[in-house]
């Protein structure tokens, strides 16, 4: 049986958390509506989204700039 999404999301949550402008990793759905692991970031980072892989585990990976988090 593959792992779920939320397994494939913990897997990999500190690994992506350790990239250079990561800011949040979450589940949610890839143009299409399908499930997917949404990688945000600070801001455009080229280096970092040019390493991020395509998909993982077969759950495809949506990157989005949303901007630095501020703790309220």
């Amino acid at each position: 049986m593959p792992p779920t999404i939320q397994e494939v999301k913990a897997e990999h949550v500190d690994r992506l958390m350790a990239l250079p402008g990561v800011v949040s990793v979450g589940i949610g759905r890839d143009g299409a509506g399908n499930p997917a692991i949404v990688i945000g970031l600070d801001g455009p980072r080229p280096d970092t989204r040019a390493g991020l892989p395509a998909s993982l585990e077969g759950y495809p990976v949506v990157v989005h700039a949303i901007g630095p988090i501020k703790a309220q």
